[in-house]
C-alpha cells in the first residue's frame, strides 16, 4: 500500500470516528430532551387540573393557598384565554413586559403585543387544553416549552458545530505544520542535490573537451548529443538550486519553449510515440524556462509511460482573449485515469508504477501554481483511450476591449 492510500485510510477512520461521536452526542442529548418534554407535559397537566379546581372552588378559602402555591411554582410559560379568546391570565412570562405599573415608582412596561406574540407561539407549539370557565364557556390554556428545554433542543447542533470547528482548526494547523516541514525537506534535498551534481558535471565538461581535442571530433553527432545531455544536466542542477527561492519570470513565446523541449525529449523516447504540437505559435506568457521545462518533462514522461505500445502525444496551445489566459492541453492516447483519481494524481506519493515515487505531478502542480500563479488539472480522461492535462497561465500580452488584436503592454491605442 503506497503512502497516499495509507493517508486516505487514516482520514476515513477518523471521519468514521467523528461520525460515531457526533451520533452518540445527538442521541444522548435527544434522550434528555424527550425526558424533559415528558416532565413538562406532566407539570402542565397538573397546572391544568389545579386551574380547573380553582375555577370550581374559587370562593372556597380552604383551597386558595394550595392552588396559589402550585400555580406560582409552575415555571412553564402559560396563557389562559376566556370564551371570547381574550387573555384572562398568564404565568411564567417575562415580568419586564407584563408589569402594569400600579405603583408610581415603577414604570408601566405592559406590552400587549408581547402577549399576542407569546400566545401565537404557544399555539404553534402545542394545542390548547380546553376547560370550563367561570361563565360556563370553553376556556383554553396554552403553554410553550421552557427556556431550558428550548436551549437543549439546539445544544446538540451547537456541540457538533464546536467539535467540527475544533477538528477543522486542528486539521488546518496540522496540515500547515506538515506542509511547512515538507517544504523544508524539499528545499534541503534540492539544494544538496544541486551541490552534489556540480562536481561530476564539471568533470564531464572537461572530458568532452578532451575528447574533442584528442580525437578531432568537433562535428561528431555523438559528441553533440553528449553535450546536449550535459547541458540538460546543467539545467536540472539549476532547477534544484532554484527550489525554495522565488524564480525570475520572463516574457517568452509559449509555443517556442515547449517545441524546443519536445525536440530534445522525443529523441530519448520510443520511436513508436509520435509527438505533435499545435495551436497559436505567437501567444506569450511569463515563464521561468528551467522550471517550466520541468513541468513539460513530467507531463510528457507520464504521457509516454501511459502509452504501452505505440500512440500519440499532442500539445495544443490556445489563447483565451477575454480572460487573457493561455491554455496548454497535453493529451495522450494511453490507458487513462479513473475519474475518482483526477485530484489524487497530484497528491505526493500517489503512483501506479511499481518503481515510481509519486512526486512528479505533485512537483508539477507546485511549480505551476506557486511559481507561475497558474492552474493545472485533469481536463478529461477515459480509460483505454487517453488523458488530457490542462495548464492555465496568464498571458503576458494585454488586449483592447474592442479588438481581438494582441498589443504589448497596456493603454496602447492602435486605431
Amino acid at each position: 500500500m503506497n503512502p497516499y492510500e495509507k493517508k486516505r485510510r487514516w482520514k476515513f477512520f477518523l471521519l468514521i470516528f467523528a461520525i460515531v461521536i457526533g451520533a452518540a452526542s445527538v442521541f444522548y442529548s435527544d434522550f434528555f430532551v424527550k425526558k424533559m418534554e415528558r416532565e413538562e407535559q406532566v407539570q402542565f397537566q397538573l397546572y391544568v387540573k389545579v386551574t380547573e379546581q380553582s375555577l370550581v372552588m374559587y370562593d372556597d378559602d380552604r383551597f386558595t393557598d394550595l392552588i396559589e402555591t402550585i400555580t406560582k411554582n409552575t415555571k412553564l410559560p402559560v396563557i389562559m384565554t376566556d370564551g371570547d379568546g381574550l387573555i384572562n391570565s398568564y404565568q411564567g412570562l417575562d415580568s419586564a413586559k407584563t408589569n402594569y405599573g400600579v405603583e408610581k415608582q415603577y414604570k408601566k412596561t405592559y406590552d400587549p403585543a408581547y402577549f399576542e406574540r407569546e400566545l401565537r407561539q404557544m399555539k404553534l407549539q402545542h394545542p390548547g387544553t380546553p376547560i370550563i370557565g367561570l361563565d360556563g364557556k370553553i376556556w383554553h390554556i396554552y403553554h410553550k416549552d421552557s427556556f431550558i428545554l428550548t436551549q437543549l433542543r439546539y445544544f446538540p447542533f451547537i456541540q457538533l458545530g464546536v467539535i467540527g470547528l475544533f477538528l477543522l482548526t486542528a486539521y488546518v494547523a496540522f496540515s500547515s505544520a506538515r506542509r511547512s516541514e515538507q517544504d523544508q525537506v524539499w528545499v534541503g534535498m534540492a539544494k544538496e542535490t544541486a551541490h552534489q551534481l556540480g562536481t561530476p558535471i564539471s568533470s564531464l565538461m572537461a572530458w568532452i573537451e578532451l575528447m574533442k581535442s584528442r580525437f578531432n571530433a568537433e562535428d561528431d553527432p555523438l559528441i553533440a548529443e553528449m553535450e546536449n545531455d550535459l547541458k540538460r544536466l546543467e539545467v536540472i542542477t539549476d532547477r534544484f538550486s532554484k527550489i525554495g527561492s522565488k524564480p525570475v519570470l520572463e516574457d517568452h513565446v509559449v509555443y517556442s519553449v515547449i517545441s524546443n523541449f519536445i525536440q530534445y525529449f522525443q529523441l530519448r523516447t520510443s520511436d513508436k510515440v509520435i509527438f505533435t504540437i499545435t495551436g497559436d505559435d505567437q501567444v506569450r506568457a511569463m515563464l521561468n524556462i528551467p522550471l517550466f521545462d520541468w513541468v513539460t518533462e513530467n507531463l510528457l514522461k507520464n504521457a509516454a509511460n501511459a502509452i504501452e505500445n505505440e500512440g500519440h502525444i499532442t500539445v495544443n496551445i490556445i489563447e483565451h482573449l477575454a480572460k487573457e489566459e493561455v491554455f496548454i492541453d497535453i493529451s495522450d492516447t494511453g490507458k487513462g485515469i479513473p475519474r475518482s483519481k483526477f485530484d489524487a494524481v497530484f497528491q505526493p506519493g500517489y503512483t501506479t508504477r511499481k518503481r515510481g515515487w509519486g512526486l512528479g505531478l505533485s512537483l508539477t502542480k507546485r511549480i505551476v501554481e506557486n511559481y507561475h500563479s497558474g492552474q493545472i488539472f485533469v481536463k478529461d480522461s477515459e480509460l483505454g483511450k487517453g488523458t488530457t492535462f490542462r495548464i492555465i497561465l496568464k498571458s503576458s500580452i494585454k488586449y483592447e476591449p474592442t479588438s481581438t488584436k494582441r498589443i504589448p503592454g497596456m493603454g496602447i491605442d492602435l486605431h
